[in-house]
């Protein structure tokens, strides 16, 4: 009876526990826009950064998509980035694709504030 307790938990404790990624950051980014900054500008900032995971092997996923934001007056976006690990991060910082990203994305950005969170 004990064996059979103890598989069921496991049937239902492994795969949440292996699906999530260990040692990885989550940089998120909260974006005010500038009020000049066109929709085409931005949406070339919003693809541009759909791109990076292919451009830096240090990111795994991002995402761009606001289903619900409520950040604060003025910002009125979030783009996320799943890094590898907290040295990814900090590896990405000046690296080619960052300074490819920024091309495209500081010119219609008016301000940003990020929180990076590790598990």
């Amino acid at each position: 009876m004990r064996r059979a307790l103890l598989a069921l938990i496991l049937c239902f404790w492994a795969p949440v526990t292996f699906a999530q990624s260990r040692g990885t950051v989550i940089h998120i980014i909260h974006i005010k826009w500038k009020e000049e900054a066109t929709p085409e500008q931005i949406k070339a900032a919003v693809d541009a950064a759909r791109e990076l995971p292919s451009r830096y092997p240090g990111i795994k996923r991002v995402w761009t998509k606001n289903l619900k934001y409520q950040g604060q007056e003025g910002y009125n976006q979030a783009i996320v980035m799943e890094f590898e690990s907290e040295d990814a991060l900090k590896k990405y910082t000046d690296s080619a694709a960052q300074q490819w990203w920024y091309k495209i994305y500081l010119p219609a950005r008016e301000d940003s504030r990020t929180d990076d969170v590790g598990n």
